[in-house]
């Protein structure tokens, strides 16, 4: 007898123990994606209003201009962030990876510590410093040329974007030199001084050596990069308190927020947050195959 519940206790006690975790998943992941997936197929008009689409907001969305103006200024917002975000904090990691750079470890903590200020904390931040006229940026490049102090950050479509850009800047550039720091740490030295007895200068041994060492950690940023890009909304929503001029702060989130919440059609909302799934999925999957990460892997 004893035997026979040590025999049911030893096959009983590693599902015992996931249970927790599987019933968490189920309620809080599982089922809620589940029930997206079902919200899309209708039309809300209210909590007990509902009405049979199928396929009808995917197919309204994907026609739909002002949805293809969120998705253009995704896009946008993406490709000059990442083209902005990587090169800088690559470039701040590698300063203050120096070992004659003094007080290193207090500026890594200067340079991080943006990051861990909140989205509208940061927006409301840069609604002040690039107030027209008053604003600190502003009057910083109106000492340079007077006319740029008449810039329109916040009402100019261009402008606006960049603003966007900028504001998230400040925020992840630390963040993503920590990890290239890391990076750039477990590269092995005696590559540098063999790169070095060969006669390569500071861009070879940057190109031969430190580029391929810190690949991995570059595929991961560029990933993560474009995921949180893609679901942007704090930043343009607070500082433009809504999408901005001419749409120029319309983000698929924010269009997606519009629809469930200001218009009141979840079903609508659903089918966008879909839609940004499979968008962010396919983009991953192309990111992964350009670099080549894949086939690392299964080498």
């Amino acid at each position: 007898m004893r035997q026979r519940l040590w025999t049911l206790q030893s096959r009983c006690a590693p599902y015992l123990f996931i249970a927790p975790f599987v019933a968490l998943f189920c309620t809080f992941m599982l089922y809620p994606l589940g029930r997206s997936v079902v919200m899309s197929l209708y039309t809300w008009s209210g909590p007990r209003s509902r009405r049979f689409l199928g396929l009808g907001h995917y197919r309204y969305f994907l026609h739909d201009p002002v949805f293809g103006i969120a998705v253009l200024n995704t896009v946008i917002y993406t490709i000059g962030y990442l083209s902005l975000q990587i090169p800088c904090s690559l470039g701040l990691a590698l300063l203050l990876n120096g070992r004659r750079v003094r007080f290193r470890n207090l500026f890594r903590f200067v340079f991080f510590s943006s990051h861990l200020v909140g989205n509208v904390f940061v927006a409301l931040i840069f609604m002040l410093l690039l107030a027209q006229r008053y604003g600190i940026i502003p009057r910083l490049l109106g000492a340079i040329y007077s006319p740029w102090q008449e810039i329109d950050w916040l009402g100019d479509p261009v402008y606006a974007r960049l603003s966007i850009i900028l504001a998230s800047l400040w925020l992840t550039v630390g963040w993503g030199m920590i990890f290239f720091l890391a990076a750039l740490q477990g590269v092995d030295r005696e590559l540098y001084e063999a790169a070095e007895v060969d006669g390569a200068g500071h861009w070879g041994r940057f190109w031969n050596v430190t580029l391929p060492g810190i690949r991995p950690v570059l595929i991961f940023l560029i990933l993560t990069g474009t995921i949180g890009a893609f679901q942007l909304f704090e930043l343009p929503y607070i500082i433009f308190q809504g999408p901005g001029p001419r749409w120029a702060g319309l983000t698929i989130v924010m269009y997606l927020f519009q629809q469930g919440f200001e218009v009141g059609d979840i079903g609508a909302a659903c089918a966008i947050g879909w839609l940004l799934v499979l968008m962010i999925f396919g983009l991953a999957l192309v990111q992964i195959r350009l670099s080549g990460a894949a086939r690392e892997e299964a080498a």
